[in-house]
């Protein structure tokens, strides 16, 4: 009788995750990230990921959704997501955007 392979291990995402954050903390300046980000990721991945940083501040200077899609030309439906990632999301676009200064005490 044919004996059954081992199964594999259940892919952990959480693990995946923690690994990439801990090569991106470890590169030593934006060139390298930037060169990083290159190599994994396609040109569609790496202009969403631009889209959604590049509304950060202005939804946190409270502009209006319209105004910011007018501004940036990105999709209502993005500006909504990040929002929703700055209202009640893991807390990194908030991290990042106080590292450099674009939060108002106020908030």
């Amino acid at each position: 009788m044919k004996q059954r392979p081992e199964p594999l291990p259940k892919y952990d995402a959480a693990i995946a995750i923690d690994a990439l954050a801990y090569v991106l903390a470890s590169l030593k300046d934006a060139d390298e990230v930037r060169a990083f980000l290159e190599d994994l990721c396609t040109p569609a991945e790496l202009e969403a990921m631009g889209d959604r940083w590049r509304v950060v501040p202005e939804l946190l200077r409270g502009a209006p959704y319209r105004e910011i899609h007018d501004r940036t030309k990105v999709s209502v439906t993005t500006i909504g997501r990040v929002a929703r990632c700055l209202e009640r999301g893991a807390g990194g676009y908030r991290a990042a955007a106080e590292r450099l200064g674009l939060v108002n005490d106020s908030h």
